[in-house]
């Protein structure tokens, strides 16, 4: 296993800068999640790492070595891709024992690290089959054990559940995150879907533009992004905004919005001021509807029953808003709902910065 730094990591094509100064720590053993949309420089990073495409400059130090010049081959990684990359004519076993074969290891010491990669992965009994013969899951599962028999101290995952149905990735990344629990190997895992970021990482490095947004544990990032561009990435449905300006009231500070209207700010942090420009962010779940016409109004524009959960949409100042219960709700489009937001769930960023008012 191997800890990894990155200090001041940058890459360039050209005149072009397409990834700036990443600082960041991974401990051994620990699973990070790159997230981010697409452009943000993710993969790039990972590539860098990988040794797959070279730095422009800084360091990356793998385990204690300085690898910027090592080769793939001398960092003892295994990366896995969201292609799978298996040769169709070789069946499972032959795809898995192929870098054992190339690295002209003895049939003698690896047949028993690919039984036992089998077993771990449900691949025992599809060990003769072609790839052409197997399942989406089935197929990135054989990657995964070719990765897993390399022994490396460092696995990279680039987007490997992209290409599944939605099903299928629930399936995988549970099944990653339980291979990963039962290895503790170092892993980074690169992807655009905030949800797998959120079930599967130890911590999240969140990504815009080529640049760290935030670093932490998915819990802490979902309770206190740092900025509005974290506070609306991670979260299903998204975290609600309206933005207004902050203006006194009786019981404190209120927030007027473009209609006029109000919402009361109860527990306003000590750095909003009267007359600033904020943007408030509520997310979804944490929106009680009431019974009396007391609170913020909203009127119904569309009603999403799921099942387990019911989503209403409508519009508060201006902006869209959803609102999740997990309530079997009469409520129709075109009725008007009274809506309470706790004071200990509300968010303020600085419209102009997007920086979280604390």
């Amino acid at each position: 296993m191997a800890a990894v730094q990155l200090s001041g990591i940058f890459k360039r094509y050209g005149d072009t800068q397409v990834v700036h100064g990443i600082d960041l720590n991974i401990d051994d053993g620990e699973f990070v999640v790159l997230v981010g949309p697409s452009g943000c420089g993710k993969s790039t990073l990972m590539r860098m790492v990988a040794g797959l495409e070279e730095i422009s400059g800084g360091d990356l130090m793998i385990g204690g070595t300085r690898a910027n010049t090592l080769a793939p081959q001398q960092r003892n990684i295994s990366m896995v891709f969201q292609s799978y990359a298996l040769y169709p004519h070789l069946s499972v076993y032959e795809n898995i024992a192929f870098g054992p074969r190339i690295r002209k290891e003895s049939s003698s010491s690896f047949k028993p690290r690919i039984e036992a990669a089998a077993k771990m992965l449900n691949l025992g009994s599809y060990l003769d089959r072609l790839p052409r013969a197997l399942s989406g899951g089935q197929r990135q599962r054989v990657a995964m054990g070719r990765a897993v028999v390399r022994e490396p101290s460092l696995f990279l995952f680039d987007e490997p559940l992209s290409n599944l149905d939605a099903k299928l990735r629930v399936q995988m990344r549970t099944e990653i995150k339980a291979l990963h629990q039962r290895l503790k190997n170092t892993v980074i895992y690169v992807t655009h879907d905030q949800i797998e970021a959120m079930t599967m990482a130890d911590r999240i490095v969140v990504m815009n533009a080529g640049r760290i947004e935030q670093i932490g544990r998915p819990l802490d990032l979902y309770d206190r992004p740092a900025n509005l561009f974290v506070a609306s990435f991670l979260g299903s449905p998204s975290m609600n905004f309206v933005e207004g300006v902050l203006v006194s009231g009786a019981g404190g500070l209120v927030l007027k919005l473009a209609d006029s209207s109000e919402i009361a700010l109860s527990q306003a942090p000590a750095s909003a001021k009267t007359g600033a420009k904020v943007t408030l962010g509520i997310r979804p779940e944490h929106i009680e509807t009431l019974a009396s016409p007391d609170g913020v109004s909203m009127e119904v524009e569309v009603v999403e029953p799921t099942g387990a959960e019911t989503h209403l949409y409508g519009k508060i100042g201006g902006s869209t808003w959803c609102v999740t219960t997990r309530q079997r709700s009469a409520i129709e489009p075109g009725q008007r709902v009274a809506l309470r937001l706790p004071a200990g769930h509300i968010h303020l960023f600085d419209t102009e910065s997007g920086r979280r008012l604390d």
